[in-house]
């Protein structure tokens, strides 16, 4: 007899596989499609072809229910952040259940949602829904929201085309409808060496870069004093920003750094465009670059985008926002600052919303969890929308 998993044991299951984004998804990819496919769903894959990609990665969706469009989708990433240097009172790879919370890394972000959605697709294919039921788990989500754009593509080539998506970040099983969009640039600034007590001869990239890093401080200085827009009040902050976060490069402190790498990354509210920013950021660059020049003409600034996440942007009588609002009974408006593949779905023609277990302030967090109450509360949110669906 086909074994069937609760939600806890399937949260439980994925959480075992450590699947940061730096190293691949396959391990969890083979363990849910055997699963599903023991309960008689056909999965599909769509396999990562970067061709810088360092390990392979696979995303996964699947169609039960009629063979007709007009599926509501259950969408979830399946990588989640790194723990190095995290002070964990427990195994982050083993869910403990302590207090009335889930401890472990993705029992927040996001594998308590994909193990509930897994349940509900199994629950969906064995009680005969008449409208389809389809679930979608992408790659890449945490290093910019890389991996869904491809599989969305392909889910539109390979299923019948699904008009609602629920994508399930924490977001206490309330109804986000709005999110800001996010673009980033890996910015190399490629200088000139020479001993420090020189350094009028050489081109310090570290320094240079630093004129960038500043022009980021003065965009959200002059944001920050602007009144903002209706959509923008709707956001914490309100307004878009521009951050650097990760930064490398030099050599030694005595020689004037020849490198430096940083990320600009934007994120803009709805009603802004997002070209805006770029525009500005690139003329700041080649201000930069021309200051470099002059003192050694073969330095140089490149930029690489590395990733570009649409805003979600409510939609006037939203198919998936009203589903998910007659099932929670949530009316209240609620917006985030941080970007999701939701976007990434509106983008392409589905009717996209954010509703999920767990509160987004533990997500990333060492001794990550997810509350028994929120867990739960999602299971009841699907059992509500299985009754729908038959």
């Amino acid at each position: 007899m086909v074994e069937t998993l609760s939600p806890l044991a399937l949260m439980t299951k994925l959480i075992s596989f450590p699947t940061v984004s730096r190293d691949s998804n396959l391990p969890l990819i083979d363990w849910v499609e055997d699963y599903l496919n023991s309960h008689g769903i056909t999965c599909h894959r769509f396999y990562d072809d970067t061709e810088d990609r360092i390990v392979e990665k696979a995303a996964l969706f699947a169609h039960v229910g009629p063979d007709q469009e007009g599926a509501i989708v259950l969408s979830g990433h399946t990588d989640v952040v790194p723990v190095d240097g995290q002070p964990w009172d427990t195994d982050p790879w083993t869910v403990t259940e302590k207090d009335g919370k889930y401890y472990g890394r993705g029992t927040c972000d996001m594998k308590g949602f994909a193990a509930i959605a897994i349940w509900t697709l199994v629950e969906a294919h064995k009680r005969g829904v008449k409208r389809p039921l389809q679930i979608a788990l992408s790659f890449d989500e945490e290093v910019g929201c890389t991996g869904a754009p491809p599989m969305i593509d392909r889910m539109l080539e390979v299923l019948p085309k699904a008009s609602a998506v629920i994508v399930g970040e924490p977001s206490m099983m309330q109804a986000v409808t709005g999110h800001k969009g996010g673009h980033g640039y890996t910015t190399h600034v490629k200088g000139f060496e020479v001993h420090s007590s020189l350094l009028h001869t050489g081109v310090n990239a570290i320094m240079y870069a630093a004129k960038l890093i500043e022009w980021g401080n003065e965009v959200n200085a002059e944001n920050m004093a602007k009144t903002p827009s209706d959509i923008a009040a709707q956001f914490n902050p309100p307004f878009t920003t521009a951050h650097t976060g990760m930064i490398e490069g030099g050599t030694a402190h005595n020689i004037t750094a020849k490198d430096c790498i940083f990320g600009m990354d934007f994120r803009v509210v709805p009603g802004e465009d997002p070209a805006d920013y770029t525009e500005r950021y690139v003329a700041k660059v080649r201000e930069v670059e021309t200051l470099m020049k002059a003192v050694v003409p073969e330095t140089q600034i490149t930029l690489k985008q590395k990733f570009r996440v649409p805003p979600l942007m409510p939609e006037e009588n939203g198919e998936a926002e009203t589903l998910v609002r007659q099932i929670t009974g949530d009316n209240a408006s609620h917006k985030v600052s941080y970007g999701t593949e939701a976007g990434q779905f509106q983008e392409r023609g589905y009717s996209a919303v954010i509703c999920g277990p767990g509160d987004i302030a533990q997500a990333h967090q060492p001794n990550e969890f997810c509350t028994v109450a929120q867990f739960n509360a999602g299971h009841a949110f699907m059992e509500k929308l299985l009754e729908r669906l038959l």
